[in-house]
């Protein structure tokens, strides 16, 4: 207990960034209740991955979503604990990888929101234009946990967000079950890693992809297009375009994401 709230008041200060940069502009909140409305049915579960201070689990639970949120910096966990644990989201305190076990995270004291399990992102991060001030100077030991046991122990998610800073595709490769839809970050300074995750969600079965640049929640796509099409839209990003979400669908979850498109006049 006293152990908790000794880190909770350490890391305050970073905390309260985050909150500032995520938490503060209610036009931005409608527009993202507006794009996962999409993807996310009534009373749908969906599972969190790298919730940090849970943007995506509020606006999941304000859609009346049931939510998993995982996170594995235990600050952060403890948040979301108090946040919405009272709103029914679960929080797992770990990370996601290709199976259960324990790995390293590399903790940015100043900025938690990209503390990462991958040392490839951390080196393409090292002089990279727009990641000057980054700095990973700590390393934890957390609990990591498959997507397929949270399946098990959660059951089959409607939608599955990841956002994991670089670790995306490792992520991913711990799942063998086709979702309706899912998320995964991507970045310019590793668009290996995006590709990746394409190929596994092309394995698993998905069809229809679209993305979005940042937090504009502007479709690049819509309608969806082929996986083919969404890896020739990401090689041609400028570096400047940073970081964005592709959303990876089967035909259910297309079938979705077009009966919720906005009317045209």
């Amino acid at each position: 207990m006293w152990k908790d709230l000794v880190l909770l008041a350490r890391a305050a200060p970073a905390l309260r960034r985050s909150w500032r940069i995520y938490h503060s502009n209610p036009d931005h909140d409608r527009a993202l209740d507006a794009l996962y409305a999409r993807f996310i049915p009534p009373g749908g579960l969906v599972f969190d991955v790298g919730a940090h201070i849970g943007h995506r689990t509020a606006s999941f639970l304000r859609l009346g979503a049931r939510v998993v949120a995982v996170e594995p910096q235990r600050a952060a966990a403890l948040l979301l604990r108090a946040l919405y644990g009272w709103r029914g989201a679960r929080v797992v305190e770990a990370a996601c990888g290709a199976q259960d076990g324990e790995i390293l995270l590399h903790v940015n004291a100043a900025n938690p929101i990209v503390s990462t399990a991958s040392p490839d992102f951390i080196a393409a991060a090292k002089g990279a234009p727009g990641w000057e001030d980054q700095v990973w100077r700590a390393q934890t030991p957390v609990r990591l946990v498959a997507l397929d046991t949270l399946i098990a122990d959660h059951g089959a998610p409607d939608f599955i967000k990841i956002d994991v800073e670089g670790f995306e595709a490792q992520a991913l490769s711990g799942l063998s079950r086709q979702p309706a839809a899912l998320s995964f970050e991507f970045t310019t300074i590793q668009r290996d890693v995006a590709r990746a995750c394409l190929d596994h969600c092309v394995r698993l079965g998905l069809t229809h992809f679209t993305a979005v640049i940042g937090e504009t929640h502007e479709l690049a796509f819509d309608p969806p297009v082929t996986a083919a099409r969404l890896r020739e839209w990401l090689d041609a990003l400028p570096h400047e375009a940073n970081s964005g979400d592709v959303y990876a669908m089967n035909e259910t979850g297309c079938a979705r994401f077009t009966a919720g498109s906005p009317r045209r006049p």
